[in-house]
Protein backbone atom coordinates (compact mmCIF):
# COMPACT_ATOMS: atom_id res chain seq x y z
CA UNK A 1 0.00 0.00 0.00
CA UNK A 2 3.15 2.17 -0.11
CA UNK A 3 2.86 5.69 1.26
CA UNK A 4 -0.86 5.30 2.02
CA UNK A 5 -0.43 2.58 4.65
CA UNK A 6 -0.99 4.95 7.55
CA UNK A 7 -3.45 7.36 5.95
CA UNK A 8 -6.14 6.80 8.55
CA UNK A 9 -7.37 4.30 11.08
CA UNK A 10 -10.59 3.28 12.81
CA UNK A 11 -13.81 4.69 11.37
CA UNK A 12 -11.80 6.84 8.94
CA UNK A 13 -9.83 3.95 7.46
CA UNK A 14 -10.73 3.26 3.81
CA UNK A 15 -12.45 -0.12 3.38
CA UNK A 16 -11.03 -2.91 1.25
CA UNK A 17 -12.49 -2.86 -2.28
CA UNK A 18 -14.37 -5.76 -3.80
CA UNK A 19 -12.42 -5.21 -7.01
CA UNK A 20 -9.37 -3.26 -8.17
CA UNK A 21 -8.53 -2.36 -11.74
CA UNK A 22 -6.49 0.05 -13.82
CA UNK A 23 -8.12 2.46 -16.24
CA UNK A 24 -5.95 3.82 -19.04
CA UNK A 25 -6.56 7.43 -20.04
CA UNK A 26 -6.35 8.93 -23.52
CA UNK A 27 -2.66 9.80 -23.14
CA UNK A 28 -1.75 6.44 -21.59
CA UNK A 29 -1.87 7.60 -17.97
CA UNK A 30 -2.79 4.71 -15.67
CA UNK A 31 -5.41 5.28 -12.98
CA UNK A 32 -6.00 3.21 -9.86
CA UNK A 33 -9.70 2.34 -9.65
CA UNK A 34 -11.67 0.56 -6.92
CA UNK A 35 -15.16 -0.88 -6.96
CA UNK A 36 -16.90 -1.39 -3.64
CA UNK A 37 -20.17 -2.97 -2.59
CA UNK A 38 -22.62 -4.98 -4.64
CA UNK A 39 -20.39 -5.59 -7.67
CA UNK A 40 -22.36 -8.63 -8.86
CA UNK A 41 -25.87 -7.27 -8.25
CA UNK A 42 -27.34 -5.86 -11.49
CA UNK A 43 -30.02 -4.08 -9.46
CA UNK A 44 -27.46 -2.09 -7.46
CA UNK A 45 -27.20 1.47 -8.77
CA UNK A 46 -23.76 2.84 -9.51
CA UNK A 47 -22.13 5.84 -7.84
CA UNK A 48 -18.82 7.35 -9.01
CA UNK A 49 -16.84 9.53 -6.59
CA UNK A 50 -14.06 11.91 -7.73
CA UNK A 51 -11.76 13.31 -5.02
CA UNK A 52 -10.03 16.67 -4.93
CA UNK A 53 -6.55 18.17 -5.01
CA UNK A 54 -4.01 16.43 -2.73
CA UNK A 55 -6.50 13.73 -1.72
CA UNK A 56 -7.13 10.10 -2.71
CA UNK A 57 -9.80 7.40 -2.68
CA UNK A 58 -9.41 7.31 1.12
CA UNK A 59 -11.09 10.72 1.27
CA UNK A 60 -14.45 9.04 0.51
CA UNK A 61 -14.19 6.36 3.23
CA UNK A 62 -17.41 7.39 4.99
CA UNK A 63 -19.43 7.49 1.77
CA UNK A 64 -18.00 4.17 0.57
CA UNK A 65 -18.83 2.39 3.82
CA UNK A 66 -22.43 3.62 3.82
CA UNK A 67 -23.27 3.38 0.12
CA UNK A 68 -21.57 0.02 -0.47
CA UNK A 69 -24.36 -1.72 1.43
CA UNK A 70 -26.70 -1.34 -1.55
CA UNK A 71 -24.75 0.42 -4.33
CA UNK A 72 -21.76 -0.22 -6.54
CA UNK A 73 -19.37 2.50 -5.45
CA UNK A 74 -16.60 3.41 -7.89
CA UNK A 75 -13.68 5.53 -6.71
CA UNK A 76 -10.39 6.35 -8.37
CA UNK A 77 -7.19 8.22 -7.67
CA UNK A 78 -6.68 11.29 -9.81
CA UNK A 79 -3.42 11.13 -11.77
CA UNK A 80 -0.45 11.61 -9.46
CA UNK A 81 -2.58 11.10 -6.37
CA UNK A 82 -2.91 8.00 -4.22
CA UNK A 83 -1.92 4.94 -6.24
CA UNK A 84 -2.16 6.58 -9.67
CA UNK A 85 1.30 7.40 -11.05
CA UNK A 86 2.18 11.02 -11.75
CA UNK A 87 1.96 12.29 -15.30
CA UNK A 88 3.52 15.34 -16.97
CA UNK A 89 0.08 16.20 -18.35
CA UNK A 90 -1.83 18.24 -15.77
CA UNK A 91 -4.85 20.07 -17.16
CA UNK A 92 -8.63 20.14 -17.01
CA UNK A 93 -8.68 18.21 -20.29
CA UNK A 94 -6.60 15.49 -18.62
CA UNK A 95 -9.08 15.38 -15.73
CA UNK A 96 -11.93 14.94 -18.20
CA UNK A 97 -10.02 12.27 -20.13
CA UNK A 98 -9.35 10.37 -16.91
CA UNK A 99 -12.99 10.45 -15.83
CA UNK A 100 -14.11 9.17 -19.22
CA UNK A 101 -11.57 6.33 -18.96
CA UNK A 102 -12.87 5.36 -15.51
CA UNK A 103 -16.50 5.42 -16.66
CA UNK A 104 -15.69 3.28 -19.70
CA UNK A 105 -13.76 0.77 -17.57
CA UNK A 106 -16.41 0.33 -14.88
CA UNK A 107 -19.83 0.90 -16.45
CA UNK A 108 -21.63 -1.01 -19.17
CA UNK A 109 -22.42 0.86 -22.41
CA UNK A 110 -25.28 3.26 -21.73
CA UNK A 111 -25.32 2.52 -18.00
CA UNK A 112 -26.09 5.54 -15.85
CA UNK A 113 -24.52 6.53 -12.54
CA UNK A 114 -24.71 9.37 -10.07
CA UNK A 115 -21.39 11.23 -10.10
CA UNK A 116 -20.14 13.18 -7.08
CA UNK A 117 -17.06 15.36 -7.09
CA UNK A 118 -15.34 17.27 -4.30
CA UNK A 119 -13.23 20.35 -5.04
CA UNK A 120 -10.97 19.39 -7.99
CA UNK A 121 -13.21 16.34 -8.38
CA UNK A 122 -16.14 18.68 -8.96
CA UNK A 123 -14.02 20.58 -11.48
CA UNK A 124 -13.38 17.23 -13.16
CA UNK A 125 -17.12 16.71 -13.64
CA UNK A 126 -17.49 20.22 -15.01
CA UNK A 127 -14.55 19.76 -17.38
CA UNK A 128 -16.11 16.55 -18.72
CA UNK A 129 -19.65 17.93 -19.02
CA UNK A 130 -19.57 18.19 -22.79
CA UNK A 131 -17.85 14.85 -23.39
CA UNK A 132 -19.70 11.95 -25.01
CA UNK A 133 -18.60 9.51 -22.29
CA UNK A 134 -19.88 11.78 -19.55
CA UNK A 135 -23.24 12.29 -21.23
CA UNK A 136 -23.57 8.57 -21.85
CA UNK A 137 -23.12 7.68 -18.19
CA UNK A 138 -24.13 10.64 -15.99
CA UNK A 139 -27.61 10.38 -14.46
CA UNK A 140 -27.09 13.23 -11.98
CA UNK A 141 -24.25 15.13 -10.34
CA UNK A 142 -23.34 16.34 -6.86
CA UNK A 143 -20.81 19.18 -6.68
CA UNK A 144 -19.21 19.54 -3.23
CA UNK A 145 -17.09 22.51 -2.21
CA UNK A 146 -15.98 23.52 -5.66
CA UNK A 147 -15.86 26.37 -8.15
CA UNK A 148 -15.42 27.00 -11.84
CA UNK A 149 -13.06 30.02 -11.92
CA UNK A 150 -11.34 32.76 -9.86
CA UNK A 151 -10.28 30.25 -7.20
CA UNK A 152 -7.28 32.23 -5.97
CA UNK A 153 -8.92 35.66 -6.16
CA UNK A 154 -11.99 34.53 -4.20
CA UNK A 155 -10.14 32.42 -1.61
CA UNK A 156 -10.47 33.50 2.01
CA UNK A 157 -7.32 31.68 3.09
CA UNK A 158 -5.49 34.95 3.78
CA UNK A 159 -7.45 37.17 6.22
CA UNK A 160 -7.14 40.36 4.21
CA UNK A 161 -9.41 42.54 2.13
CA UNK A 162 -9.84 41.26 -1.42
CA UNK A 163 -7.35 42.68 -3.87
CA UNK A 164 -3.97 42.20 -5.50
CA UNK A 165 -2.06 41.68 -2.25
CA UNK A 166 -4.40 38.97 -0.99
CA UNK A 167 -4.42 37.23 -4.36
CA UNK A 168 -0.61 37.32 -4.56
CA UNK A 169 -0.18 35.89 -1.06
CA UNK A 170 -2.81 33.21 -1.63
CA UNK A 171 -1.12 32.15 -4.86
CA UNK A 172 2.23 31.87 -3.07
CA UNK A 173 0.73 29.72 -0.30
CA UNK A 174 -1.28 27.38 -2.51
CA UNK A 175 1.53 27.12 -5.05
CA UNK A 176 4.28 26.46 -2.54
CA UNK A 177 6.86 23.83 -3.47
CA UNK A 178 7.75 23.21 0.18
CA UNK A 179 7.27 19.68 1.52
CA UNK A 180 4.44 19.26 4.01
CA UNK A 181 6.50 16.93 6.17
CA UNK A 182 5.12 14.67 8.91
CA UNK A 183 1.72 15.17 10.48
CA UNK A 184 2.55 17.14 13.62
CA UNK A 185 0.33 19.17 15.97
CA UNK A 186 1.32 22.33 14.10
CA UNK A 187 0.59 20.70 10.74
CA UNK A 188 -2.85 19.69 11.96
CA UNK A 189 -3.56 23.23 13.14
CA UNK A 190 -2.54 24.70 9.79
CA UNK A 191 -4.56 22.18 7.81
CA UNK A 192 -7.61 22.68 10.02
CA UNK A 193 -7.43 26.45 9.59
CA UNK A 194 -7.08 26.24 5.83
CA UNK A 195 -9.47 23.45 4.96
CA UNK A 196 -11.87 22.63 7.79
CA UNK A 197 -14.45 24.23 10.05
CA UNK A 198 -13.55 25.35 13.59
CA UNK A 199 -15.62 22.59 15.22
CA UNK A 200 -14.02 19.73 13.26
CA UNK A 201 -13.31 16.73 15.49
CA UNK A 202 -9.62 15.93 16.12
CA UNK A 203 -9.98 12.46 14.58
CA UNK A 204 -11.37 13.95 11.36
CA UNK A 205 -8.57 16.53 11.22
CA UNK A 206 -6.01 13.76 11.77
CA UNK A 207 -7.46 11.56 9.03
CA UNK A 208 -7.64 14.46 6.60
CA UNK A 209 -4.08 15.55 7.37
CA UNK A 210 -2.73 12.05 6.70
CA UNK A 211 -4.46 11.97 3.32
CA UNK A 212 -3.25 15.42 2.27
CA UNK A 213 0.31 14.92 3.54
CA UNK A 214 0.57 11.69 1.51
CA UNK A 215 0.32 13.66 -1.74
CA UNK A 216 3.78 14.13 -3.32
CA UNK A 217 4.84 17.76 -3.32
CA UNK A 218 5.60 17.79 -7.06
CA UNK A 219 2.06 16.60 -7.76
CA UNK A 220 0.63 19.13 -5.31
CA UNK A 221 2.55 21.94 -7.02
CA UNK A 222 1.71 20.85 -10.58
CA UNK A 223 -2.01 20.77 -9.92
CA UNK A 224 -1.91 24.06 -7.98
CA UNK A 225 -0.86 25.73 -11.23
CA UNK A 226 -3.88 24.29 -13.02
CA UNK A 227 -6.23 25.48 -10.28
CA UNK A 228 -4.67 28.94 -10.34
CA UNK A 229 -5.62 29.38 -14.01
CA UNK A 230 -8.91 27.49 -13.86
CA UNK A 231 -11.73 28.75 -16.07
CA UNK A 232 -14.59 26.30 -16.48
CA UNK A 233 -17.44 28.81 -16.58
CA UNK A 234 -18.29 27.67 -20.10
CA UNK A 235 -18.39 24.03 -19.00
CA UNK A 236 -20.91 24.76 -16.24
CA UNK A 237 -23.41 25.79 -18.89
CA UNK A 238 -22.95 22.40 -20.56
CA UNK A 239 -23.67 20.49 -17.36
CA UNK A 240 -27.28 19.77 -18.27
CA UNK A 241 -27.96 16.72 -16.09
CA UNK A 242 -29.71 17.28 -12.73
CA UNK A 243 -27.06 18.81 -10.48
CA UNK A 244 -26.99 19.61 -6.78
CA UNK A 245 -24.48 21.87 -5.01
CA UNK A 246 -23.15 21.63 -1.43
CA UNK A 247 -20.78 24.05 0.33
CA UNK A 248 -19.74 24.86 3.87
CA UNK A 249 -20.16 28.41 5.16
CA UNK A 250 -16.67 28.22 6.71
CA UNK A 251 -15.00 27.12 3.47
CA UNK A 252 -11.92 29.28 2.91
CA UNK A 253 -10.69 27.56 -0.26
CA UNK A 254 -13.90 27.60 -2.31
CA UNK A 255 -16.20 29.89 -0.32
CA UNK A 256 -19.95 30.02 -0.82
CA UNK A 257 -19.66 32.69 -3.52
CA UNK A 258 -18.57 29.90 -5.88
CA UNK A 259 -21.52 27.67 -5.00
CA UNK A 260 -23.93 30.53 -5.56
CA UNK A 261 -22.38 31.26 -8.94
CA UNK A 262 -22.73 27.60 -9.90
CA UNK A 263 -26.38 27.53 -8.81
CA UNK A 264 -27.08 30.61 -10.95
CA UNK A 265 -25.28 29.23 -14.02
CA UNK A 266 -26.27 25.56 -14.01
CA UNK A 267 -28.98 24.74 -16.56
CA UNK A 268 -30.57 22.09 -14.33
CA UNK A 269 -29.78 22.84 -10.69
CA UNK A 270 -32.02 20.69 -8.49
CA UNK A 271 -30.84 21.88 -5.09
CA UNK A 272 -28.22 23.71 -3.07
CA UNK A 273 -27.15 23.46 0.56
CA UNK A 274 -24.93 25.74 2.63
CA UNK A 275 -23.72 23.96 5.77
CA UNK A 276 -23.20 26.26 8.77
CA UNK A 277 -19.72 26.08 10.27
CA UNK A 278 -18.45 23.44 7.85
CA UNK A 279 -15.22 24.02 5.97
CA UNK A 280 -13.88 22.84 2.63
CA UNK A 281 -13.76 19.09 3.37
CA UNK A 282 -17.52 18.56 3.34
CA UNK A 283 -17.56 14.77 2.68
CA UNK A 284 -15.35 14.25 5.75
CA UNK A 285 -16.79 17.01 7.95
CA UNK A 286 -20.46 16.33 7.18
CA UNK A 287 -20.39 12.74 5.90
CA UNK A 288 -23.99 11.86 6.71
CA UNK A 289 -25.39 14.84 4.86
CA UNK A 290 -23.21 14.35 1.78
CA UNK A 291 -24.09 10.66 1.67
CA UNK A 292 -27.77 11.47 2.04
CA UNK A 293 -27.59 13.87 -0.90
CA UNK A 294 -26.00 11.15 -3.04
CA UNK A 295 -28.69 8.65 -1.98
CA UNK A 296 -31.43 11.14 -2.83
CA UNK A 297 -29.98 11.72 -6.30
CA UNK A 298 -29.76 7.97 -6.87
CA UNK A 299 -33.35 7.45 -5.73
CA UNK A 300 -34.63 10.23 -7.99
CA UNK A 301 -32.51 9.95 -11.12
CA UNK A 302 -30.58 6.69 -11.32
CA UNK A 303 -31.49 4.20 -14.02
CA UNK A 304 -30.92 0.53 -13.23
CA UNK A 305 -29.04 -1.58 -15.79
CA UNK A 306 -31.11 -3.46 -18.32
CA UNK A 307 -31.91 -6.98 -17.20
CA UNK A 308 -32.07 -6.10 -13.51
Amino acid sequence: MSRLTKEASGVHAPPAPARKLTAVSADGARLHVEVHGAVDDPAAPAVVLAHGWTCSTAFWAAQIKDLAADHRVIVYDQRGHGRSPASPACSTDALADDLEAVLAATLAPGEKAVLAGHSMGGMTLMAASGRAGFREHAAAVLLCSTGSSRLVAESLLVPMRAGRSRTWLTKKILGSRAPLGPVTPLARRILKYGTMGPASAPAVVEACARIVHACPRRVRYAWSQVLDLLDLDHAVRELTVPTEVVVGTADRLTPAVHARSLVAALPNCVGSTELPGIGHMTPMEAPDLVTARIRDLVATYAVIKEGA
